[in-house]
């Protein structure tokens, strides 16, 4: 009996507590608020702008390129002989001047040919007035002869007025005077002196050593100006100015020359003043040369063979706008957004790329906030949110 008991009392137990929680449940569902249906929201994307400012842009078209000498030359001797002196100026990096003497070959030979070609003229003057003499006697012995008969004096003879032995008389004096000016010449050629302001790039000799005419002795370069060639495109040159070779006949552009050396970063001034008037065949390109005045001017100077970056400035575009780089997409559209966060898609004409930044001729106006940014997925009028950087 006790069994049969307690099996009941599980099972009323049993039977209370899912009763209960049926009840719970029922109580649970009916104080639960109905869920309407929402529809999600996507995010905006953020993208970020610059605003653009519109105005009169100058083109600059940047180069590269070696420092050469306006003039390089070999100094050569035209006589030969021992160097008896060298200038402390003519030694590798010296600087010298104009008409500063160099060099100099013992001139002692020189000087005796010197010497030996005036006695020669003294003896060719001394022959020509013996015959000149000669001849005025002939002449009057001849009218003195002719005078006394009744025949008509006549002129005499050239052979009796020894006028071919006059002639080559002249003729030994001016061959003597010939020689005279020559030794002179070789005796002042034992000296050489610049022929402009410049300085030395290599020596190759020195004091108590034979030359011979023709023989390298230097290597010589001038200071008064360097040129820089620069090979460029040949669509570049529409944007500037270059003497004989763009039409106009304007002079030709200035331009900024950046170089660094001696742990300095320098700016040089020069100014465009002719192309080679040929395209390379090899890369299709034009080399235009570039002049600097004065570059040893400074210290420490615009050095001949230093590697430079050159800026030449161009025309200026009115109304033109500068953008970054990666603000231009493919195609020439570039992303504008307005007030409202809306993205629109404009149409742009470049004018020139400058590095990481596009001149603009044309498409942008005064003020609008463009995208240089990147989207994953972007179309025409979709909003977005903005995050401006500098102008």
């Amino acid at each position: 009996m006790d069994r049969k008991r307690k099996r009941r009392i599980h099972i009323i137990v049993s039977v209370a507590l899912v009763i209960v929680g049926i009840v719970i449940m029922g109580a649970l569902a009916a104080s639960k608020s109905r869920l309407e249906k929402v529809q999600p929201s996507f995010p905006v994307p953020m993208v970020r702008v610059m605003k653009v400012t519109t105005g009169p842009q100058a083109i600059t078209i940047r180069g590269e390129g070696t420092v050469n000498p306006l003039r390089e030359i070999s100094l050569v001797p035209q006589v030969g002989g021992k160097i008896l002196r060298i200038s402390p100026a003519l030694a590798n990096g010296g600087e010298f001047t104009k008409g500063q003497s160099l060099l100099a070959i013992d001139p002692v030979d020189y000087e005796l040919a010197v010497t030996l070609a005036k006695a020669q003229v003294k003896d060719a003057e001394s022959n020509l007035e013996i015959i000149k003499q000669e001849a005025l006697v002939a002449q009057e012995e001849w009218r003195s002869h002719y005078s006394d008969t009744s025949h008509t004096v006549e002129e005499p003879p050239p052979l009796v007025a020894k006028k071919p032995q006059l002639e080559a008389a002249r003729a030994r004096l001016d061959a003597g005077l010939a020689d005279l000016a020559k030794a002179l010449l070789n005796r002042e050629r034992t000296t050489l002196k610049a022929p402009f302001d410049g300085r030395v790039s290599k020596k190759y000799v020195d004091a108590g050593q034979y030359v011979t005419p023709g023989q390298a002795l230097a290597t010589l370069f001038s200071t008064e100006a360097a040129e820089i060639p620069l090979p460029l495109e040949d669509k570049t040159l529409f944007w500037f100015d270059v003497p004989g070779f763009t039409p106009g006949g304007a002079p030709g552009s200035p331009v900024t020359v950046h170089a660094e050396i001696a742990g300095r970063q320098l700016t040089f001034s020069g100014q465009v003043i002719r192309a080679e008037g040929k395209v390379d065949e090899k890369t299709r390109m034009i080399t235009v040369i570039v002049r600097v005045d004065k570059p040893y001017a400074t210290k420490p100077p615009l050095a001949i063979g230093l590697f430079v970056t050159v800026d030449i400035g161009g025309r200026v575009l009115p109304g033109a706008a500068v953008i970054p780089r990666a603000a231009l997409r493919q195609g020439d559209i570039v992303w504008t957004v307005d007030d409202a966060g809306i993205l629109h898609f404009r149409t742009v004409k470049v004018a020139r790329y400058q590095g990481e930044e596009v001149v603009l001729e044309s498409g942008l106006e005064d003020g609008d906030m463009v995208v240089f940014s990147s989207l994953k997925a972007a179309t025409d009028g979709m909003t977005v949110r903005t995050a401006q950087e500098k102008e």
